[in-house]
């Protein structure tokens, strides 16, 4: 007989998300390469990438665009991901959902903008501060 009250494992809330609506709604994207390994935490900022030079792939919001290239706000980062200097890295990220703001990050030498508000407003992303937990 199946045991359905086992405990498969634990859940920690990390506060990133904050409101049901919108509701979160997770995709695939692909992080480029970059130029030192690094890992990325859950909650990172993505900007894609567009124009002559862009090639649709993701980079953390902040970063420096290439020479005919323009960094648009899209998706934040769902799990941490280690990205190295080899490949492009395939990950899950929200497209959708209510974030709190003091929980999401960016370039360490940036700060986000009420631009790069509306434009994730216009994807379907919004902030609100989490309320305290009881």
């Amino acid at each position: 007989m199946i045991n359905l009250s086992e405990k498969l494992g634990e859940m920690t809330f990390d506060g990133l998300i904050t409101d049901i609506k919108p509701a979160p709604e997770v995709r695939g994207g692909v992080i480029r390469k970059l130029s030192a390994a690094a890992t990325l935490k859950r909650g990172t900022i993505l900007a894609k990438s567009s124009g002559t030079a862009g090639d649709g792939k993701l980079v953390v919001l902040g970063s420096t665009a290439k020479e005919n290239e323009t960094l648009t706000p899209d998706c934040i980062l769902c799990d941490d991901i280690d990205v190295g200097t080899a490949a492009d890295e395939k990950v899950a990220v929200y497209t959708a959902g209510c974030f709190d703001i003091g929980k999401v990050t960016v370039s360490a030498s940036y700060t986000i903008t009420e631009s790069d508000k509306d434009n994730l407003r216009m994807r379907g992303i919004v902030f609100k501060a989490a309320a305290a937990a009881n």
